[in-house]
Formats: C-alpha cells, structure tokens, sequence
C-alpha cells in the first residue's frame, strides 16, 4: 500500500500517495472531481519499478482548498514541480487523467525538460473554449456525470445509492468503493458531500475555458489512451493531439472514462507497454 505524506508551501498543502519502491518517477494525476487513491490498482501494477507518487490536487482529496482565484494552471504546475522538487525528481512520466490532460499538455509546452513522457487518459477540453459557453456552466454543473457525486446528500447511505448510479463506480468493486470512500465527508451540518470543492469546480471550470492546451508543437513522447465508452469518440476529437504531439501513439483499451476503475488490467498493462518502451528507447 502507498504511504500518504503532505508537502506544504506557501500557499498550500498538498497530500499525495507515494509508492517507493522502484527508481524511475512516475507521477499520476486524477481528473475534476477525484482523487489520488483512483490510482490505487495502477500503483500498486507499476510500483516494482517505479517511484511514484500520486497528489491529490488543489481543491481535492485531503490537499488545501482555496477559495475562487486559486485554480489557474500556472498554480496547478508549480504544485507539481515543488513537490518534484522536495521528491529531487528533475523530470518524470506523467499520467493524466481527463481534465489533468489538458494541464499536462500545458505543462509539456512550457517547461519541456519536466515530462520524460506523458500518457493522456481520454482527456477532455483541449481547447480554449469560447467565453460564451460560460452561460452554459449552471447546467453542465448539473448534469456533468463526474460532477453528480458532490452532493449534498442527506446520509451517507444516499450518497451510495447515487455512486452506484455512477460510470466510475458502476460495478461497486471493492476498488471503487475505496475510491468513494476517499472522496466523501460529512458535512457541518450533517449533510454529505464530495471533498472537492464547489470554488474549485468554479475554479478549474474558469480556467479550462480561458487557457488553450495547444499553441505550438510538442515533442514529448505521448499516449493518448482512448477508452472504448470514453468521450473521446471521434476522429475529430483526436485531431488537434495528432496535429500537435509529433511523438504520438494512440492506443484503444476496453471500459470507460475511468478506465483505471472500471477495466484496471487491461489499462494497466498498456501503460506499463508504453512506460517501458520509453526505458528502452534510452538504454
């Protein structure tokens, strides 16, 4: 099992799971709404060979939570690269999950020497998004499935009862029930409700419309890892990360957007496939 350690700065403390047994850094990075532990099964997979470590972003989990205005990806990354720091990781293998994606492209194109590769799981948002669509927000609050979990519910018990409606918990394997558990607190005034907050959501939301993941080409080794009932669908959808990362795969694997909970093997296997065939290349 990980042991959780909390990495404080100056304007923030930052929780993250550590796996420290192999050698090579290896950072994972939860999407909107989740946490570190969704990582659990890949960890525990990957952790023979790699020194990994898992932080639950700002906003999520049991690292701070901000109010508005703290949730640009400028801040994002320099979570990233301090805990880096502290860990004496120069540079690491990134996985990143859904929103993450976006950041990580981001991340890629500004400070290059940081990602050794970076495998991107369904990753939504790419673009810059019209200010306009704004006006849409109140209802993607709404309706948005990784969004339907943050509650308030009445009891915990409630709160199950819409998880097991969820994509991500589908099955209620002992996996995802951890993974909810994780995510889940009770209220002061007894309600439930996700540990993420609604000024991060509004937060990350800001962000993701305002600031393009692509501006100019990246060469980092990429995966786009693209779930068989995940969003992205569509040739269309993978064009912009064909256009832009000149050192692409693109590989298929079963279940859905979290298909590190619904389909774990399978999708721990082909990061595995591609996280070695990066060692190769540099041997």
């Amino acid at each position: 099992m990980p042991v959780r350690y909390t990495h404080t700065k100056t304007d923030i403390e930052l929780s993250y799971l550590e796996w420290n047994q192999g050698n090579e850094p290896l950072l994972l990075l939860h999407g909107m709404a989740d946490n570190a532990l969704v990582w659990l099964s890949t960890g525990e997979y990957l952790a023979r060979d790699y020194h990994i470590v898992a932080p639950d972003m700002r906003g999520h989990g049991e690292s701070g939570k901000p109010e508005k205005d703290y949730y640009s990806f400028e801040l994002a990354i320099n979570d990233l690269e301090a805990l880096m720091d502290k860990l004496g990781w120069s540079s690491a293998h990134v996985v990143a999950h859904s929103w993450s994606g976006k950041l990580a492209a981001i991340w890629a194109r500004k400070s290059r020497g940081r990602l050794r590769s970076m495998i991107l799981v369904d990753p939504i948002f790419i673009w810059k998004i019209p200010s306009v669509f704004k006006l849409t927000f109140p209802f993607l609050y709404k309706v948005l499935p990784f969004l339907q979990g943050m509650g308030p519910f009445s009891s915990y018990e409630a709160a199950i009862e819409k998880a097991r409606q969820m994509n991500q918990y589908k099955d209620w394997t002992p996996l995802q029930q951890e993974v909810f558990q994780a995510s889940i607190e009770q209220k002061l005034d007894g309600t439930w409700g996700s540990k993420f907050t609604i000024a991060a959501r509004d937060g990350i939301f800001e962000e993701v419309m305002r600031a393009p993941g692509f501006t100019t080409p990246i060469d980092t080794p990429s995966l786009f890892i693209q779930p068989e009932k995940g969003v992205n669908r569509q040739e269309w959808q993978l064009k912009p990360y064909k256009t832009y990362l000149k050192n692409l795969h693109v590989t298929r694997v079963p279940g859905n957007h979290w298909a590190f909970l619904t389909k774990p093997e399978e999708f721990n296997r082909t990061v595995e496939k591609f996280l070695g065939e990066q060692k190769d290349l540099l041997t």
